[in-house]
């Protein structure tokens, strides 16, 4: 399969070393692109949930993958969200085409892009609070299995598939108004700042839509997520695009290499001699 040529995609909330990502089919959509830009927004390994018993090697090929494509020259932002936390006391270092940092602004065809998580809204991340995010992040992955084995006795009688996690989100009132409020947020600071667009993660909910106040107007655009929606953006020719995986289009990876011995503490635990400030 011959890589399309993009100026930017974006990813977030690939839930790496969790049950429910879908990293063979975020392998399959990687290998078919060839970015100037690739932006992780955040949540792309689960330190939430991360377990040394659990992190398959197709979960350590994505993060292979992401490597190869630093080397053949695209430049990966990597802006830290709620579930990788652990990473933020490295915020903005630099090594080689790999940036590290909690928020991005981006100048691209003399458009300003503000691009952040998110989970600054979320005060369910914060302080006490915390822990009952972290329970519920446990009963949301069990939840995934579950909807994965529903799913598949429907295929079996030619029926399709449903969100069990969407399901509820939608009809319980609260969550509904979390998204409400937070998107209703990031759109009216981008406005305050002048940006043209606001790029978000960490709600799980990949929109694309031009916002309109009285105060001005920005384009508020969310990458989703790999674990229900396995969805992303695409910047080319200047032109925003949300895009959702389809397993026609895209051919799954054999996973050839042996990652298993590699310890991920080591493999995160930056010294300050081998970083450069920003």
């Amino acid at each position: 399969m011959q890589k399309r040529t993009l100026d930017a995609a974006v990813l977030s909330d690939i839930h790496l070393g969790t049950y429910g990502c879908h990293a063979k089919e975020l392998l399959a959509f990687l290998k078919s692109i060839d970015p100037g830009i690739l932006i992780l927004n955040g949540d792309i390994i689960d330190g939430w949930a991360f377990s040394k018993k659990y992190f398959p090697e197709a979960h350590m090929a994505v993060i292979s993958e992401f490597f190869k494509m630093m080397k053949k020259g695209t430049k990966i932002i990597y802006i830290t969200g709620n579930h990788d936390e652990f990473l933020r006391k490295y915020t903005d270092i630099q090594m080689g085409n790999l940036l590290l940092t909690d928020k991005y602004l981006l100048e691209k065809n003399g458009k300003k892009h503000w691009i952040f998580h998110g989970d600054i809204f979320d005060h369910t991340t914060k302080g006490s609070a915390k822990i009952i995010a972290r329970i519920g992040g446990i009963g949301y992955d069990w939840l995934i299995l579950l909807n994965r084995a529903v799913n598949y006795m429907l295929k079996i009688f030619g029926k399709g598939k449903v969100s069990l996690s969407k399901k509820i989100k939608n009809s319980v009132k609260k969550a509904v108004k979390f998204i409400s409020d937070f998107e209703s947020k990031a759109i009216e600071l981008a406005i305050d700042h002048q940006y043209d667009y606001v790029i978000c993660g960490h709600i799980h909910q990949p929109s694309d839509r031009i916002i309109t106040t009285e105060k001005g107007s920005v384009h508020y655009l969310n990458s989703g997520d790999w674990i229900e929606n396995l969805s992303w953006l695409e910047l080319e020719k200047g032109q925003w695009t949300l895009n959702f995986y389809d397993e026609k289009k895209y051919r799954k990876q054999k996973i050839k290499i042996k990652e298993k011995a590699i310890d991920l503490n080591d493999f995160f635990r930056f010294q300050k001699e081998d970083v450069a400030t920003v």
